[in-house]
């Protein structure tokens, strides 16, 4: 493949991709807001960045609020359906439990079969069929808890009369904010899952949410919050803490003095000097944030996020070799939570010419990505292939990527290539 297509592919992927690099599992410290937007974390780090449903929204128009502030209009039940199964292609070796986590707040919504599929409404968890953890709170009103998509099956949604706040729906569309702030998430002793966003979720969506995949934990793996942040002093949590509120008030210029005083206070505070580094980001100072996030990585060598920003810090300087070996780091830390590191790496092996460490790479992307987050390893993928004489594959994978994203901003030019691959291969039939 020409040197043109490499330089392609490394423009598309600085300017496309890096918007949502934080997307999933990748975007916060725990408990914090992060400068990007992103609530990955953000609830706790590996949720879809959320958005509020269309103003447009009305299941049913909201009749007007008695005396008591209480909606006489019950909303209509949500379904969800797929299917939990191990990263390495088999069903979980037992039955797991389907949570929906509102706020921090978990709740057991259902179980799967033995193969891993499960099919739930929202909110109707029957409390004498799913056993709720000591750590569940039972008896708490709104998501997350009893009351408001907790309770019992003796309305829709298990939503009582009793469980409603002064103006829970009070507004036009307001029932489609019940899980604003939640992710549903699979539950087995010894593994890690996958988050699939619930903000959006609406009665008459598609139930099929497709598959959620359970991590087995090792010992020694990376950590998607920073574990020294518990030994950090009062004081110095303190300003951090005052650092995450100032952002979430929109002053990172306030942010920062903060999140400087903590790490004043406490050199080693890895999550403070990460966010610095995202705020040094922000304002262009590119220089600065990687010394922050360096620093972010010498105090806590597992923490995870400081190495996706660096390396996306790598990419924008095309300094691939370096991105691979950012990326082999993040990827020894934590092989499941990250499918742009392996995007990353994959392209980075791209530009290096070492395709077969590139289509393995971006293959394992592909594996990851069941929300398609990251579509473009379909794209990579197919120049891989296409590098590689596999025509027949590599036309697959860009037919992929456009189903994925038909309205990308270089789907014209994949169709093109799409085009060419397939002109190619007719041309081979035919000889």
């Amino acid at each position: 493949m020409r040197s043109g297509t490499v330089m392609l592919l490394t423009l598309v992927t600085a300017a496309a991709l890096l918007p949502q690099a934080f997307a999933q599992r990748g975007g916060s410290t725990a408990g914090s807001t992060s400068s990007t937007g992103s609530t990955t974390g953000s609830t706790s780090p590996g949720t879809p960045t959320t958005t509020s449903p269309p103003n447009n929204t009305n299941i049913g128009t909201p009749n007007t609020p008695n005396n008591n502030n209480t909606q006489t209009t019950l909303p209509q039940p949500i379904f969800i359906s797929g299917r939990v199964m191990v990263e390495d292609g088999t069903a979980p070796p037992e039955t797991v439990v389907l949570e929906r986590v509102c706020n921090g707040s978990p709740h057991a919504e259902g179980y799967t079969d033995s193969k891993g599929y499960f099919a739930i409404q929202l909110g109707a968890g029957n409390s004498s069929t799913i056993m709720q953890d000591a750590s569940e709170e039972p008896g708490r009103l709104g998501p997350g808890g009893g009351g408001f998509g907790g309770g019992g099956m003796g309305s829709p949604g298990g939503l009582s009369n009793s469980g409603m706040g002064s103006n829970r729906l009070s507004t036009p569309g307001g029932s489609e904010l019940r899980y604003a702030n939640c992710e549903l998430r699979a539950k087995l002793a010894g593994f890690r899952s996958q988050s699939v966003s619930l903000a959006n979720r609406r009665a008459m969506d598609n139930p099929d949410i497709g598959v959620i995949l359970l991590h087995r934990l090792a010992a020694n793996e990376g950590a998607i919050v920073s574990a020294n942040s518990l030994a950090a002093p009062k004081d110095a949590k303190k300003a951090f803490d005052k650092g995450q509120e100032a952002l979430k008030k929109k002053k990172p210029e306030d942010a920062m003095k903060d999140y400087e005083k903590a790490v004043e206070l406490y050199p080693h505070y890895a999550a403070a000097w990460y966010e610095i580094g995202k705020l040094q980001v922000a304002d262009g100072d590119k220089i600065s944030a990687a010394k922050s996030f360096d620093a972010a990585v010498d105090a806590d060598p597992k923490f995870v996020l400081p190495l996706v920003d660096i390396a996306i810090l790598q990419i924008q300087d095309q300094k691939w070799q370096q991105v691979v070996q950012t990326t082999d780091k993040a990827a020894k830390l934590d092989s499941f939570d990250y499918p742009q590191m392996f995007f990353f790496n994959a392209v980075a092996n791209f530009n290096l010419h070492n395709f077969d460490a590139a289509e393995q790479s971006a293959r394992q992307a592909e594996k990851l990505d069941t929300r398609h987050q990251f579509p473009r390893s379909s794209q990579l993928l197919g120049l891989i292939l296409a590098q590689k004489k596999d025509y027949t594959a590599a036309a697959d994978e860009f037919r992929n990527y456009l189903k994925l994203a038909p309205n990308a901003s270089d789907a014209a030019t994949v169709r093109s290539q799409l085009a060419q691959i397939e002109k190619v291969t007719a041309q081979a039939k035919q000889d």
